[in-house]
């Protein structure tokens, strides 16, 4: 038997030897694989992000024009109520903001009609705010030839979408129109008296 240790010593060596190549080969092969794993993935997230940042940032950032403060007399019995507004209009770029300034004396008139037709008790809520803010965007876009319709308006065109939708018929696609350059109306100050 002394004679077979020396042989088979070396065989078994040889043998332990290719497992252990062969695991370090095995953990190589994943670690590599893991890794590149990894880096792609992490590669592939700052590019979404980066991406989506792309889509969801403005072209141009909106220009703000503020108008100067108003003092209207309120539609209150009496005539004793009066309004102080002070508006800003949110443009779409300084272009714009240079023809909403041409027609500055138009629009003030026409928002300080809107305002003279309205009770207190109408623009204390928050519901008479909103639907003055939705008349001035009217009023101002008007001058630059966009319209805005009302809220009657847009609940006959809402009835109107249904109905069409309900006759199933074929129409061709609706032209798509050009975004109104004014996108809101801000009050930076409202007091009624």
């Amino acid at each position: 038997m002394s004679a077979n240790t020396p042989a088979a010593a070396p065989a078994k060596s040889k043998k332990m030897l290719v497992i252990v190549l062969g695991i370090v080969v095995l953990l190589l092969v994943v670690g590599g694989g893991g890794a590149a794993w990894f880096l792609t993935r992490s590669h592939g997230d700052e590019e979404e992000g980066a991406s989506s940042a792309r889509k969801e940032a403005p072209k141009v950032p909106p220009t703000f024009l503020a108008m100067e403060n108003m003092v209207v007399n309120l539609a209150d019995p009496g005539g004793d109520r009066f309004a102080q507004i002070g508006i800003t209009l949110e443009l779409a770029d300084a272009k714009t903001a240079e023809q909403v300034k041409l027609y500055l004396p138009t629009i003030r008139s026409g928002v300080l009609l809107l305002v003279s037709q309205r009770t207190s008790s109408e623009l204390l809520q928050r519901e008479g705010k909103e639907k003055l803010a939705a008349d001035i965007l009217r009023e101002v876009s008007r001058p630059l030839g966009f319209s805005v319709p009302s809220e009657r308006e847009r609940a006959r065109a809402a009835a109107a979408t249904e109905a069409d939708d309900a006759d199933e018929e074929e129409r061709p696609a609706r032209k798509r129109t050009e975004r109104n350059p004014v996108h809101r109306v801000l009050f930076s100050s409202f007091i009624i008296q």
